[in-house]
């Protein structure tokens, strides 16, 4: 199943890192956050990709094209470098398409400019590229299988230290509970389309605005419950805990390893 990834956002409120990378592009550990997206689906049997790109498009052709497998990967050097054995291999498996999808495109065009490479594709996955997770895909995906809906995305709780406050017309607070304390979700940005999306989307709009409420509407849009796991990388704060989990050892994204 092929799997569509959104890496053209301008990253504003990652602004001291996103002036010289795109955020998907910003490291976590050895490799930026886009490849540990790339590494969890492809753990799972989904190596076909197609990056959506936009701000510093270059930056990311450049990467793979100077891709060095050496840098999280165990191997052999001897005869004073001239001979290089590998033990393990990254991407050597994978199938990447990068498609400029415009600078300022909304994720809804970025979906539409990444529709004729997903011909033939009854259903395709897709991803923000800014988070990661523990979350089972198989499940989830025969979940959606069963179902008849046309789009599904993992609901989460929310990873903010904000309070959400409940009160009437005259300003009476009646509650005020830490968000993870609630029974709100968020959209976690791992997706699951059936090709009948683009029925739903149409030019300008943004994905999750307009596609979704007539899918809403229609009755063809589930979220599926993930109550493990979820981290985004959205700000400064977030990307350092990311970056703490990992170089302490502690990254459950990694399902690759735990396995």
């Amino acid at each position: 199943m092929k799997v569509v990834l959104f890496c053209g956002g301008l990253g504003m409120r990652l602004r001291e890192h996103s002036e010289t990378v795109p955020k998907p592009m910003v490291t976590i550990g050895y490799r930026p956050i886009l490849w540990h997206v790339m590494k969890y689906y492809a753990h799972y049997g989904h190596k076909d990709f197609i990056l959506c790109l936009g701000h510093k498009a270059n930056v990311l052709k450049h990467y793979f094209l100077n891709y060095d497998e050496c840098v999280s990967n165990d191997f052999i050097y001897s005869q004073g470098g001239k001979k290089l054995e590998l033990l393990a291999h990254d991407i050597q498996d994978w199938n990447i398409t990068f498609v400029d999808t415009g600078l300022h495109a909304k994720i809804g065009q970025r979906l539409r400019a990444a529709r004729k490479y997903l011909e033939g594709e009854e259903m395709f996955l897709a991803n923000y590229s800014d988070g990661l997770s523990d979350l089972i895909l198989p499940e989830m995906i025969r979940d959606f299988q069963k179902r008849d809906a046309i789009a599904a995305f993992v609901g989460v709780r929310p990873n903010a230290t904000f309070h959400l406050v409940e009160y009437d017309g005259n300003g009476l607070v009646k509650d005020i509970r830490h968000v993870t304390e609630c029974h709100h979700r968020i959209n976690g940005g791992f997706f699951v389309f059936r090709r009948e999306i683009f029925d739903y989307l149409k030019e300008g709009e943004d994905l999750v605005q307009q596609p979704f409420q007539r899918l809403i509407a229609a009755k063809k849009l589930i979220a599926y419950t993930h109550d493990g796991f979820w981290g985004c990388m959205d700000t400064v704060k977030e990307m350092q805990q990311l970056e703490d989990m990992y170089s302490q050892g502690r990254a459950p994204w990694e399902v690759w390893k735990s396995h």
